[in-house]
C-alpha cells in the first residue's frame, strides 16, 4: 500500500470511535480494524473491541496472544488525548496490520483523525 492510496471509513464507525474517545478521555482508547484491500484503497468495514484491553493515561494496549488468527484485520485505531495526530515511535513499533488510525482530542470530526501506514507515512482518509 503506497502513500497515494486512500483509506475509507464509514461515518458510523468514525462517529462511534470519536464518542468512545470522548468518554474515556483523558485515557487512551484502542480498537482493531477489519477491512478489505482493493486495487487503490483500503476499506475499513468493522471495528473490533480489543480483547482484555488496557486504557491508560498516555498508553493503550492489549495482549497480542489473545487475538484469533484473523487475516481480515487491517490495523489498529487508538486515541491521543494530547491532541497530537502524529504517531509516536511506540505506535510505529507496535503497529499491527497495514495501518494505524489515530483520533485526537477534541474528537469532533474528521479533522481530528489521521491515518498512517506502518512506516509512518500519512494516508488519505475518506469518510463514506
Amino acid at each position: 500500500m503506497s502513500v497515494k492510496d486512500k483509506v475509507t471509513i464509514p461515518k458510523e464507525i468514525l462517529t462511534m470511535v470519536l464518542e468512545s474517545a470522548r468518554r474515556l478521555h483523558p485515557r487512551e482508547t484502542i480498537f482493531l480494524l477489519r477491512g478489505k484491500k482493493t486495487k487503490d484503497s483500503l476499506n475499513i468495514t468493522e471495528l473490533i473491541i480489543a480483547p482484555a484491553a488496557t486504557y491508560g493515561s498516555g498508553f493503550s494496549s492489549f495482549p497480542m496472544h489473545m487475538l484469533p488468527m484473523d487475516f481480515s484485520l487491517v490495523g489498529t485505531l487508538h486515541s491521543h488525548p494530547s491532541g497530537n495526530l502524529t504517531p509516536s515511535v511506540e505506535d510505529l513499533n507496535h503497529s499491527m496490520g497495514r495501518l494505524i488510525l489515530i483520533v485526537a482530542f477534541p474528537y469532533q470530526g474528521s479533522e481530528n483523525v489521521a491515518t498512517y501506514n506502518r512506516d509512518g507515512k500519512r494516508l488519505n482518509l475518506q469518510v463514506t
